[in-house]
């Protein structure tokens, strides 16, 4: 991955939304991420797809549905407020 593209699985690790990289992995990999990028929408469909800034995801977690656009990527997975900073929040499809 290049300085303008990040993996799925490890942004999400990174962001912390999931406790384990392998947790995220097994997430996208079943199909349960949404993905919006220059107006088209699909799904994730592996690990290892490269996010971009401004993309914006939408999944379930914990019983309720999580819309974010991504902001940075980060180098590290940092504390709760360090991770806040990688994406902004969106209004949840209903």
């Amino acid at each position: 991955m290049s300085e303008q593209s990040c993996r799925a699985d490890v942004w999400l690790w990174r962001a912390r939304f999931f406790k384990t990289r392998s947790l995220a992995a097994r997430f996208v990999d079943e199909g349960r991420i949404r993905l919006t990028r220059a107006g088209a929408a699909g799904r994730l469909d592996k690990a290892s797809r490269a996010l971009r800034r401004g993309d914006e995801l939408v999944f379930a977690l914990g019983g309720r549905v999580v819309a974010v656009r991504l902001e940075a990527f980060g180098e590290r997975r940092g504390p709760p407020g360090e991770a806040r900073a990688l994406y902004a929040p969106l209004e949840a499809p209903p």
